[in-house]
């Protein structure tokens, strides 16, 4: 059945350009509007939802209650950290720019792109898939795999980490996608758990 996976809209440290991870900012202005956009877009879908995902950070979950509120489909939203976005460790808090003065570009791109090394104190990317994906496999993927539409609002690298696996994407490939906030991605889920189709909205 729908599976729909959403990057949280602009939170305030995305407008920053600061490492965010699980720190727990909220939501500009326009990431607000970007949660709104969204709903439009999944409600011309035409989906009815059985049940929502998201993190233990609140620009996830404000991100799927606007969602939810504005397609009139109040549901009560699972929320757990095995879904937070990709833990910065020493990283989080800084401005991008500061961190590159601090550690050099060359580290800095090191942590921010590759697969699997992790900032100091944080996760890697593929740190961050060990718990994001035994998750899915375990409460969200059966769900869908029986026929019950969900969605689930949560991070850049955590969704990475599910696309990664839905799309087969290899390690070096994973690390170029770029995941816009509040655009959703649409899957069509086969009953063996295979991708039937999927749609991004990134341009919308």
């Amino acid at each position: 059945m729908n599976l729909i996976l959403i990057r949280h809209g602009q939170s305030e440290w995305n407008a920053l350009n600061q490492f965010t991870g699980w720190k727990d900012p909220g939501l500009t202005k326009q990431g607000i509007e970007e949660a709104q956009n969204a709903a439009k877009i999944i409600n011309n879908l035409g989906i009815h939802f059985d049940l929502a995902f998201t993190s233990a950070l609140i620009r996830a979950q404000d991100t799927a209650d606007i969602i939810l509120q504005e397609i009139k489909q109040p549901l009560i939203t699972i929320k757990d950290k095995a879904l937070n976005e990709r833990n910065y460790g020493d990283l989080a808090g800084l401005n991008k720019d500061d961190a590159r003065k601090k550690w050099g570009n060359e580290q800095v791109h090191i942590w921010r792109r590759s697969y699997d090394t992790p900032p100091p104190g944080g996760e890697s990317l593929k740190d961050t898939g060990e718990r994001v994906l035994p998750y899915f496999m375990e409460k969200i993927l059966p769900k869908v795999c029986e026929g019950k539409n969900i969605l689930v609002a949560a991070h850049g690298n955590s969704l990475r980490s599910l696309i990664k696996y839905l799309d087969k994407i290899s390690n070096e490939d994973i690390v170029k996608l770029e995941i816009p906030t509040g655009a959703p991605i649409h899957y069509v889920i086969n009953g063996d758990g295979s991708v039937k189709s999927k749609k991004d909205f990134f341009n919308e």
